[in-house]
């Protein structure tokens, strides 16, 4: 059964408070960082580490590590929502802001869509308008410390207006198409955008999803 056909199937919790609208509908609050990713935790050698910009661009770039360290780095606090129903307030994130990436490598788009590209042949797709907020990070640390390798070391995407499976771990590339085509997650049930405040969970029937099931997975 795929994953989003198993949350369907489960019951949905009832909000108490909504933190004055900063909790999403369905969604349960946590202090805890549930780990949920699909594969093995990847393993790196930073000097042969690489991110790369392709497609449908004005020139095509392969940057290093030290080449994403030495940009501008900019730290913001965020609320996170999972699609699983768990939402995390107060999230401290380092990086550099992906408006400012895009500036630094001096990369113009052509298209206004975007494929992901994680390790474990990991993708999401994404449109760039939400891309281009001043909390949009290719994040290194978190609370101050680098990010743990199954949070996503040595590089993540925070997209926190969007459900986190957008969120990319383990980051490689970033892959201009042509047309909004569906990623990983997407192509087995999982919305195209997925805004959680508007339960933009699955691309089919909004059924239940399982109040509980990041509650059986590892944490931070």
């Amino acid at each position: 059964m795929k994953k989003a056909d198993r949350i369907k199937r489960m019951k949905t919790p009832k909000n108490r408070d909504s933190f004055n609208g900063r909790l999403p509908e369905g969604q349960v609050l946590t202090e805890k960082f549930p780990i949920l990713h699909e594969g093995d935790v990847p393993t790196y050698d930073l000097d042969e580490w690489s991110l790369k910009v392709t497609g449908n661009v004005n020139k095509e770039v392969t940057l290093t590590y030290k080449d994403i360290m030495n940009m501008p780095q900019t730290d913001i606090t965020v609320d996170i929502h999972c699609v699983t129903r768990w939402s995390r307030f107060d999230n401290a994130f380092t990086g550099v802001r992906f408006k400012d990436f895009l500036k630094e490598i001096g990369v113009e788009p052509k298209s206004n869509y975007v494929m992901l590209h994680g390790d474990n042949d990991y993708t999401s797709n994404i449109e760039l308008k939400d891309l281009m907020g001043d909390d949009i990070l290719l994040a290194h640390s978190f609370d101050g410390k680098p990010l743990t390798d199954k949070h996503g070391w040595p590089l993540r995407l925070v997209v926190p207006h969007l459900y986190f499976w957008k969120s990319v771990k383990w980051l490689r590339g970033f892959e201009f198409i042509d047309e909004n085509e569906p990623g990983f997650w997407e192509e087995n049930g999982f919305h195209l955008r997925g805004d959680p405040f508007k339960e933009e969970r699955f691309s089919g029937e909004d059924l239940d999803i399982p109040e509980d099931e990041w509650e059986k997975k590892e944490f931070d």
